[in-house]
């Protein structure tokens, strides 16, 4: 096997200092591999509001005082995190690896390096902490002694002197195709190979075993001498995240053994005792013949430590003591060691198997005022008292788990004539942030009202939907540095993910976002950007978010201080667009019948901004746009173009509910809308930024396509549902692909946001000259479903090469970066929408004939929609 991976010579200096030729054992192809020797030579800096141009500072002096005002309040004397603080973003740290664990239910990552680095455990608060005593440890034995002993970690440690540090990284690797993850290690000097497999429960289309809270290790252990081997491996935790609160006092440890359906596991609980969230981390093993598993109850992870290393080394085992440790006091840590042991033979090869679980089924928020049940305990329980039977569960099923993953993942992985190896590996990986989002899955609760009393026959929906009754509610942060939840503008785009992979979570989402919709809240608050005050919630106008977890989601929508929400016009079209879009993909007729009279609400809210009646919404400022501080005056590509979309959908959906006034309403300023936006947008070669005539409304927009790449994802596009031109979408492309792709950077780093025609990046806002991973990856997609494959790819691949193999960013995908020095908001849920690229190569490959079969027509669905309401 090629270390580089399928030839891919450019991840070639990822590996350039590993030194061994093993290649570990059943380590896949695909993904993305780096040397544990690899240092990065690109050291990037978060964008923090000293980066702010003069003329930009110039021109939001009242936003940045109105900011500093808020910012201070919220830390100062709230004493609580700013949802986006631009004064303590979070330095770049180059060490992430693939997170632990199922999705909703708090996540912990672990490094590439194998450091245990990246906790999310509260639901939505990160804290960034490595904790060093959480390690695996390796122990050889020959012959009754033991002639090997290494922490398997590249670090020196100031603390734990008496363990044996500073394993050398260049005979190590590490290779991640998310939910799995590899870590290969050869033992120099000890003809050994160890492969570290880690395994989460994400599994499409699974919504028990994808909610649990658990991760699997299994070690595969290579001896390649000719003589037989005692290898023991052991896992070391310490009660806790290394937060301030590990040292709070009244956290304990205990041994458990549990055994059933003739399976057996056991291990340590280490129940952590805050006021807020408790929780329980267990360690376990399976228990198997010719393993000997044991352990060691608590341990102080200060000092030397090393009467641990001696009990280990003296005969590969740990003593096993019975009985619970002490609370700990105030100011003191307590750990404990997990060790399995089996015999090697020559020529041969074992294998042992770990998992870590966590337990904390009932959730409350920053406000604390009320409590939240995840979405595991349906199967497992709200005692606390669950991660014995988590830990058994996991290490019974693992191999199901992997049989799905690698069912899912080998028809795109064997495709090797269309789809290049960085792509499979980008298309897997960045799924990490459905899990490591701030995610949180929860139960509904019996009280819950999602309308807020509005029925359908009102315009509202049901008190609780089915989809949410039945698969509970989900929420994922808009970045972990940007804390709001479900964020819709962004949602958009990262939603791809949710629809094609989890569709019942998707629609969960909208049956969330349309109960907001509804509803109105007249309290008067300060806006930031403006410096007005409004009401926090309109009627029939989507919230910005679901709220912050450091208050209170779903009971507080629109946690975003900087615009008005009545003033995101994009925000009710891409709702209408999405609405459609996941009908297309799951014929959920009951979901649109639920949502048909919503859109119909949001549409006609969006109709006052139609100022001179042509059919095309104009705009006002920069609030309605996806992008800050980009100002736009009159109608612009952007909204212009999904607003024709959201037209074009409207037009079908009324057919397909058999509503013909309707259609001929929609379809009649659909007609005088297209019209318009030619005649105020198109310039011969794409569509202008906006209408205004001022220097800049010319400049190149990328994702100025926006509302035909969703048309196409949703099967429209063409024919009676065509919004745009066929030839002018292309040729729009192209410009986009010469000036935003090739003129940028040398046509390696992605699209720029904006670009002049003259070739030089639009510089006149903060965000302008950025490139933003995830309207990337939809302006691929969108050249995708227009036959421009080559250049999709190409656009799409300069944004993986910078993020994944240049910059140091894996697992912490960012929402942007400049072409030089600055990147923002790391770990991002944008980038998301790389599964729109999956969606257009799914679609491109269809016989269009064989679409025409299988597709019900309009008449036939409109006639399912009336049979379900009858």
């Amino acid at each position: 096997m090629n270390p580089e991976g399928d030839g891919d010579a450019n991840c070639s200096d990822l590996m350039s200092r590993y030194v061994s030729k093993e290649m570990g054992y059943g380590v896949p192809k695909e993904g993305w591999r780096i040397c544990l020797a690899h240092e990065f030579k690109e050291k990037r800096k978060p964008f923090q509001a000293k980066d702010v141009s003069l003329s930009n500072f110039l021109e939001h002096i009242g936003l940045g005082i109105r900011y500093l005002k808020w910012w201070y309040k919220k830390t100062q004397v709230e004493k609580k995190a700013p949802f986006i603080d631009m004064f303590r973003a979070q330095p770049l740290r180059q060490i992430y690896g693939a997170p632990l664990g199922g999705i909703g239910g708090g996540t912990i990552t672990r490094g590439w390096k194998g450091e245990f680095c990246r906790w999310q455990l509260n639901p939505g608060m990160y804290h960034y902490k490595t904790v060093t005593a959480n390690q695996f440890t390796v122990c050889l034995r020959r012959g009754g002694q033991t002639v090997y002993q290494q922490v398997l970690s590249v670090e020196r440690p100031p603390t734990l002197q008496g363990w044996n540090w500073g394993y050398c990284g260049e005979y190590a690797f590490y290779h991640a195709l998310y939910p799995r993850a590899w870590t290969v290690y050869h033992l120099p000097g000890q003809n050994v190979t160890l492969t570290c497999r880690q395994i989460s429960p994400v599994i499409p289309h699974d919504y028990q075993d994808s909610s649990l809270p658990v991760a699997v290790f299994v070690w595969d252990i290579e001896n390649k001498n000719d003589f037989a081997l005692d290898v023991s491996i052991m896992f070391t935790m310490v009660n806790g995240s290394g937060h301030k609160d590990d040292k709070s006092g009244g956290h304990w440890n205990e041994p458990f053994h549990l055994e059933k359906e003739g399976e057996a596991v056991s291990g340590v609980l280490l129940h952590h005792c805050p006021p807020v969230n408790p929780y329980t981390l267990c360690i376990a093993a399976r228990e198997q013949p010719d393993r000997e598993v044991s352990h060691q109850t608590a341990f102080s992870p200060k000092g030397t430590c090393s009467g641990l290393w001696s009990d280990l080394i003296t005969d590969g085992r740990l003593d096993s003591p019975t009985g619970s440790s002490p609370p700990t006091p105030k100011g003191e840590k307590v750990a404990a060691a997990l060790a399995v042991g089996c015999s090697v033979p020559a020529q041969s090869h074992n294998r042992l198997e770990f998992c870590l679980a966590w337990d904390m089924p009932t959730i409350t928020f920053g406000s604390r005022e009320r409590e939240h049940i995840r979405r595991y305990t349906r199967y497992f329980g709200t005692k606390g008292d669950a991660s014995p039977s988590i830990s058994h569960y996991a290490l019974t099923h693992y191999t199901q788990w992997e049989k799905s993953i690698e069912e899912w993942q080998r028809p795109i992985l064997q495709d090797r004539y269309s789809l290049p190896s960085w792509y499979k590996s980008a298309l897997f990986n960045e799924l990490y942030f459905v899990v490591d989002g701030g995610t949180v899955w929860t139960e509904l609760p019996e009280d819950a009202d999602v309308s807020g009393g509005v029925r359908s026959e009102d315009g509202g929906l049901p008190a609780q939907p089915a989809v949410i009754k039945e698969f509970g509610r989900f929420a994922y942060l808009e970045g972990q540095e940007y804390r709001m939840y479900n964020t819709y503008d962004v949602h958009f785009y990262a939603s791809f993910a949710l629809i094609m992979l989890w569709p019942k979570l998707a629609l969960s989402v909208q049956y969330d976002i349309a109960g907001s919709v509804v509803q109105q809240d007249p309290t008067e608050r300060l806006h930031l950007m403006s410096g007005q005050y409004s009401p926090v919630k309109a009627k029939n106008v989507v919230p910005h978010d679901i709220g912050d977890p450091d208050d209170e989601p779903w009971q507080r929508v629109n946690a975003y201080l900087i615009h008005d929400t009545a003033d995101w016009k994009d925000l009710n079209l891409k709702f209408v667009l999405q609405v459609y879009r996941d009908f297309h993909l799951t014929q959920d007729n009951q979901y649109l019948q639920d949502m048909w009279p919503v859109c119909q609400a949001v549409m006609e809210s969006e109709m006052k901004f139609d100022l001179d009646g042509d059919g095309l919404i104009e705009n006002s400022g920069y609030a309605d746009q996806t992008y800050d501080g980009w100002t736009v005056t009159g109608p612009s590509a952007y909204c212009g173009g999904l607003w024709l979309a959201s037209l074009c959908v409207m037009c079908k959906m009324a057919k397909l509910v058999a509503n013909e006034e309707t259609y001929q309403r929609y379809r009649d300023i659909l007609g005088r809308g297209s019209a318009a936006f030619d005649k105020l947008l198109w310039n011969g070669k794409y569509y202008n930024y906006d209408s205004s005539g001022r220097d800049l409304s010319n400049s190149v927009m990328s994702d100025q396509c926006a509302g035909h790449w969703f048309l196409r994802a949703s099967g429209l596009g063409e024919g009676d549902y065509q919004a745009f031109p066929k030839e002018k979408i292309q040729s729009a492309l192209k410009s986009v692909f010469d000036l935003n792709v090739m003129s940028f950077a040398g046509g390696q780093m992605g699209a720029v946001n904006g670009m002049r025609p003259e070739g030089v990046p639009d510089r006149s806002s903060v965000q302008s000259d950025e490139v933003w991973i995830g309207v990337v990856y939809g302006l691929a997609a969108t050249m995708i479903h227009e036959g421009m494959l080559e250049e999709g790819m190409r656009t799409a691949e300069g944004c993986y090469r910078t993020v994944w193999e240049r910059l140091g960013m894996a697992f912490q995908t960012p929402e942007a970066y400049c072409e030089k020095s600055i990147y923002r908001s790391l770990a991002y849920m944008r980038p998301l929408s790389i599964w729109a690229m999956q969606l257009a190569l799914n679609t491109s490959q269809k016989d269009q004939t064989t679409s025409a079969q299988t597709g019900a027509t309009d008449g036939e669905q409109g006639r399912d929609l009336r049979e379900n309401q009858s």
